[in-house]
């Protein structure tokens, strides 16, 4: 049988002390969990372009990726899958309050690095805060470490 992770991104925003996240339903957990902005990849499409299109379909909010912060494996105990997640760093650049959410989303919101804490069960997954805590230990890869076919 042949083994096929799922390829993802999220990111990272952060303002005044809080994190952009987003409150969505989880199929796998039945429940509302806490996430960064994150998702599939989609084909043709690079980290980068990913980044910043689930970002704005998650929580209405137009980001600049700035750094790579780490790749991440992960194998979800509820389903078995192996998720590659490819996290990046990114300034806030505009809020559009009239774009529709995903599907699924509930809502944006900004949380602290303590909130986060005090809703730990709540998270999608320990990736949520150890992308956090890796972000705020200054962890920082050039996006140039990405290398990909130029899209025309």
């Amino acid at each position: 049988m042949r083994w096929t992770p799922h390829a993802t991104v999220a990111t990272i925003i952060e303002q005044d002390g809080k994190f952009l996240c987003v409150e969505e339903q989880s199929v796998s957990q039945g429940q509302l969990v806490i996430n960064q902005p994150a998702g599939h990849i989609e084909a043709d499409e690079s980290f980068v372009a990913a980044a910043v299109r689930e970002t704005l379909e998650e929580t209405a909010w137009h980001v600049t990726p700035t750094a790579l912060i780490g790749i991440y494996v992960y194998t979800a105990p509820a389903n078995g899958i192996t998720y590659h997640r490819y996290c990046f760093a990114a300034q806030a650049d505009s809020h559009d309050p009239t774009r529709p959410l995903d599907t699924g989303i509930e809502r944006a919101l900004w949380l602290s690095r303590a909130e986060l804490d005090a809703r730990q069960n709540q998270l999608r997954s320990p990736m949520v805060t150890r992308c956090i805590d890796d972000y705020l230990a200054g962890i920082r890869f050039p996006l140039s470490v990405i290398v990909e076919p130029e899209q025309h």
